[in-house]
C-alpha cells in the first residue's frame, strides 16, 4: 500500500500545515475549565494556500460532480470501423451541447469523455495522425470542449491501459500491421508493452492538439507510462492539468477516483467504501442506470432515485466529488429514464445547492458535528458552509422510524439556532450531554431533510496544545505526538501492534467527560472485496480506559466497550471528576485476519479531550 504520507508530499498537502491548522483552529484561556475556547475563524477559504494544495486542483475542488460519459464505437448496436460509427452519430443529429446540458442539470462542473475504452474499441472520437484503432474525422472531443468552455465546464478524456479486449465481438479492433509501420518498428498492440508505447503516443498528441482539455482519468497504470515518464511528461508539457487515476492511489495523481462500491450500509453511503483520507482529491465513480454496462447496451434501465441522490449528499458530507455515469446512445441522447433523472435533478438541486456546493464535509479534518447514524434509525451527513463556518447543514438522508425529533452529537459546538433548510421555520432544540435534539420537525424530505444549525462558538474542549500524548508503540514517522497536534496532515500509527495504549498527559488534574477520536479514513467500515482486493475496517473495535493521577497506578477500567466501525469523528463518554492521565487501550480493531493489509493495523489523526459539553435551548 502506498505510504498516504508519500501522497501528501508529492501532491504538496504536507507543506502548509501549519497554515491550514491556522485557519482552522480556535483559541482558548487555560484558566481550568471555566471559558470555553472561541471560534475565530471568519471563513474556510475556497482556495487554501498554494503550498497545501496545488493551484490546478482548485476548479475540481470547489465542485461537487461530474458526469462520466462511456461513448465509443462499441455502443449498441455496435460498429467494426470509425466510417459507420461516425456517420450514425452525424446522421442521428448528435449535438455537443445536449451533454453539456444534462450535465449542468446534474450540477456537473465536468465531463469526462471515455471512448478510448478496452471494451468500446479503443475509438478515438476525435481525427488522428496515429494509425493503430478506430480514430474519426469529425472532431467531436474539440466540439465538447468548445461547448463545455461555452457554459462554464471543463472536459476530461479517459484513456485506457488495458489491450485485453481486443477481439471482443470476434474482430480485431487494433491494428498492429499500421502502428507497426507508422513506428518503423514491429509494435504487437496486443500486448502491454506494445499498447503501452501506442497509447503513450496518443497522449503525447492529444496534449498537442487540444489544449483548452483539463486533463486525463486513467483507468490504472501501464508499466510502459511508468517507464518512460509519461505522467512527468504530462506535468511538464501541461501542467495545469488534472490527473486521475482509477481504483489506485497514485501519488502523482490529483485524484483517487474509486468505481462501484456496493454493500453499504445504507446502500447510498458512497464513502463508506472509500480509503482515502482527506485532504486527498477523491471521486465516486458509479453508473446511474441500476443495471447493464457502463455504456449504452439497447435497455432503457431504471435509475434509482432515492439511493442516486443520498449518494450525491453523502459524497458531499465527506468532500467526495460525484461522477456519474450515464449510457449516451450513438446519437448522444440518453436513454429516457436517465434524462427524466436528471430532469428531476434540475428541479431538485438549485433549492439546496448552497447546502452541498459551497461547503466541506462535516466531522472530520474541518470540524463539523457527527455525521453518520443517529437517534431511531436516523442516517445523515455534515456539511460546513465555507463563507461562514459558523453555519452547519444537517442533512437526514434517512428519517427517524418514528417521530418528529432527531439528535446529533455536538461535537463541542453550542447551538444557537435551528431551521428547516427549505422553509426557513424555525425548530425548537435542546441540547446537552454532549447532543443537540432537534424538534418539530413536521415534514421530511423523501430524499433530504436539510436543517440549517448556527453555531456560537466550541466549547469544552482542551486545546491540543495542553494535551500530551505517548503511546506504547509507534511506526516509524508517525509518532504519538501528532495525535494532539492540531493537524490532520499528519497522525499516529501503531506499527500494527495490538492491544496498544494511547496515554494522554493534561498537564495537572482536571475534569474529562470524553474523548472525540478521529481515526484515519483510510480503509473502508466494512469487509469487502474489490477488483481481486481485499479490504476492511482499520478502526477500533474493542478498547479500555484508564486513568491515574500519577502515570504509575491506573486500577481499573473507568469504561470498557466497543466503538463502532464508522466515519468520522467517533465518541468514548467518561465521567471523571478530576485525573491528570487517561489512557485508551485499544485491544482490538475490526478489520479480520483474512485481510493482512488491514488486520491489526490502526491509525489515528486526532484525539480531543472534552472537559464538558455546551447547554442551551431556543426555538
Amino acid at each position: 500500500m502506498t505510504s498516504r504520507r508519500d501522497v501528501l508530499k508529492a501532491t504538496g498537502a504536507l507543506a502548509g500545515a501549519a497554515a491550514l491548522t491556522g485557519a482552522l483552529s480556535g483559541t482558548w484561556t487555560a484558566s481550568g475549565a471555566a471559558k470555553a475556547p472561541e471560534d475565530t475563524r471568519k471563513s474556510i477559504p475556497d482556495n487554501l494556500p498554494e503550498g497545501l494544495y496545488n493551484p490546478r486542483q482548485r476548479w475540481l475542488r470547489a465542485a461537487s460532480a461530474g458526469l462520466f460519459l462511456h461513448w465509443g464505437m462499441r455502443t449498441y448496436p455496435g460498429f467494426r470501423d470509425a466510417a459507420s460509427w461516425e456517420a450514425a452519430i452525424t446522421g442521428g443529429g448528435w449535438t455537443a451541447d445536449y451533454w453539456v446540458d444534462e450535465a449542468r442539470k446534474l450540477d456537473a462542473s465536468y465531463v469526462v469523455l471515455t471512448s478510448f475504452h478496452s471494451r468500446l474499441g479503443y475509438s478515438r472520437a476525435w481525427p488522428s495522425k496515429i494509425p493503430g484503432s478506430a480514430s474519426t474525422k469529425r472532431d467531436f472531443l474539440g466540439e465538447l470542449i468548445d461547448a463545455a468552455q461555452a457554459k462554464g465546464l471543463h472536459v476530461i478524456l479517459y484513456m485506457t491501459d488495458d489491450p485485453q479486449w481486443h477481439a471482443e465481438g470476434g474482430f480485431e479492433q487494433l491494428d498492429s500491421a499500421a502502428y507497426s509501420a507508422y513506428k518503423g518498428k514491429q509494435v504487437d498492440l496486443t500486448t502491454r508493452p506494445g499498447f503501452g508505447e501506442y497509447s503513450y503516443d496518443n497522449f503525447v498528441e492529444v496534449m498537442e492538439n487540444y489544449p483548452g482539455l483539463s486533463g486525463f482519468w486513467i483507468d490504472n497504470d501501464n508499466e510502459y507510462w511508468e517507464q518512460n515518464g509519461l505522467y512527468e511528461l504530462i506535468r511538464k508539457r501541461r501542467p495545469s492539468w488534472l490527473l486521475s487515476n482509477n481504483n489506485e492511489d497514485t501519488p502523482i495523481m490529483d485524484t483517487v477516483s474509486n468505481e462501484q462500491k456496493v454493500g453499504m450500509v445504507p446502500d447510498y453511503d458512497y464513502p463508506a467504501a472509500l480509503y482515502t483520507p482527506m485532504p486527498r482529491l477523491t471521486e465516486a465513480c458509479y453508473k446511474l442506470p441500476t443495471k447493464g454496462q457502463w455504456w449504452f447496451d439497447g435497455s432503457d434501465s431504471t435509475v434509482d432515485t432515492h439511493l442516486s441522490v443520498g449518494r450525491y449528499i453523502t459524497n458531499a458530507g465527506s468532500s467526495v466529488k460525484s461522477l456519474m455515469a450515464e449510457t449516451a446512445q450513438v446519437n448522444g441522447k440518453f436513454p429516457a429514464q436517465q434524462e427524466a433523472f436528471n430532469t428531476f435533478m434540475a428541479g431538485y438541486l438549485p433549492a439546496i445547492r448552497e447546502t452541498y456546493r459551497d461547503t466541506v464535509g462535516g466531522g472530520y479534518m474541518y470540524g463539523g458535528m457527527q455525521p453518520g447514524a443517529w437517534n431511531d434509525g436516523a442516517y445523515g451527513v455534515v456539511t460546513i458552509s465555507k463563507r461562514d463556518p459558523k453555519v452547519q447543514y444537517l442533512h437526514v438522508t434517512t428519517a427517524p422510524s418514528s417521530g418528529d425529533t432527531l439528535t446529533v452529537r455536538d461535537n463541542g459546538y453550542k447551538v444557537v439556532g435551528v431551521s428547516d433548510y427549505r422553509s426557513g421555520k424555525r425548530l425548537a432544540f435542546t441540547q446537552r450531554d454532549g447532543r443537540v435534539t432537534i424538534s418539530g420537525i413536521s415534514a421530511w424530505d423523501e430524499h433530504d431533510t436539510i436543517l440549517r444549525v448556527r453555531t456560537a462558538s466550541r466549547e469544552g474542549l482542551y486545546p491540543q496544545r495542553l494535551v500530551k500524548a505517548t503511546a506504547s508503540a509507534a511506526a516509524d514517522g508517525y509518532p504519538a505526538s501528532a495525535l494532539t497536534d492540531g493537524s490532520f496532515l499528519t497522525w499516529w500509527d501503531s506499527g500494527a501492534t495490538l492491544p496498544v495504549s494511547i496515554t494522554l498527559d493534561l498537564g495537572e488534574r482536571r475534569a474529562v467527560s470524553f474523548l472525540a477520536v478521529n481515526q484515519r479514513e483510510w480503509s473502508p467500515t466494512y469487509n469487502r472485496e474489490t477488483f481481486g482486493r481485499k479490504e476492511d475496517s482499520a478502526r477500533i473495535k474493542d478498547y479500555e480506559v484508564h486513568v491515574s493521577d500519577d502515570g504509575s497506578e491506573w486500577g481499573s477500567p473507568v469504561l470498557a466497550g466497543v466503538l463502532e466501525s464508522a466515519r468520522g469523528v467517533r465518541f468514548i463518554d467518561l465521567d471523571v471528576p478530576r485525573t491528570r492521565y487517561v489512557r485508551l487501550t485499544v485491544t482490538t480493531t475490526w478489520a479480520a485476519e483474512t485481510v493482512p493489509a488491514f488486520y491489526r493495523k490502526l491509525g489515528i489523526d486526532e484525539i480531543r479531550v472534552g472537559y464538558r459539553s455546551p447547554m442551551g435551548h431556543g426555538a
